[in-house]
C-alpha cells in the first residue's frame, strides 16, 4: 500500500503537519504544490482561498467540522478550519492537521497568507 504524503502548512514561522486522504482530488492537489495562498478570514472559524485549477471532487455531507480540518468547498475552494462546529454544507476531504495547537493563534483574526508544499 501506498503511503499518502503528508501536507506542510506554514502560517509565518508557525509550521503545522497534515495527514492527506487518499482520493482523486487530493492527488490532483499535489500536483499543483508547492503554493502560497492569500487566505481569506470568514466567521470567526475558517480560512478559505480560490485555487488555481479546480479538483476533481467527492462532496459528502461532513455535518461536524473539527479544527484542523483541511476540505474543499466546490471544486476550487480550499478551507482551512481552525474551530469545531456543525455545518450543512457539502464538503470534499483533503486532509487533516495532526496538532492543532496554536493553529488558531496563526491564523490570526484577519487574512493571510498560507504557504502549503509536501513534506519530504
Amino acid at each position: 500500500m501506498m503511503e499518502t504524503p503528508r501536507l506542510k502548512i506554514s502560517v509565518g514561522s508557525q509550521v503545522f503537519q497534515a495527514n492527506l486522504q487518499a482520493s482523486e482530488s487530493t492527488t490532483a492537489l499535489l500536483k499543483q504544490l508547492p503554493f502560497t495562498l492569500s487566505m481569506v478570514e470568514l466567521n470567526g472559524n475558517e480560512k478559505y482561498a480560490e485555487l488555481k485549477q479546480a479538483l476533481p471532487t467527492q462532496a459528502e455531507l461532513v455535518g461536524k467540522i473539527q479544527s484542523g480540518d483541511l476540505l474543499l468547498y466546490g471544486n476550487n475552494v480550499l478551507v482551512l478550519f481552525y474551530e469545531s462546529f456543525s455545518t450543512p454544507y457539502r464538503y470534499t476531504r483533503i486532509g487533516k492537521v495532526t496538532d492543532t495547537a496554536g493553529l488558531a493563534k496563526a491564523l490570526g483574526a484577519g487574512n493571510c497568507q498560507v504557504k502549503f508544499e509536501l513534506n519530504p
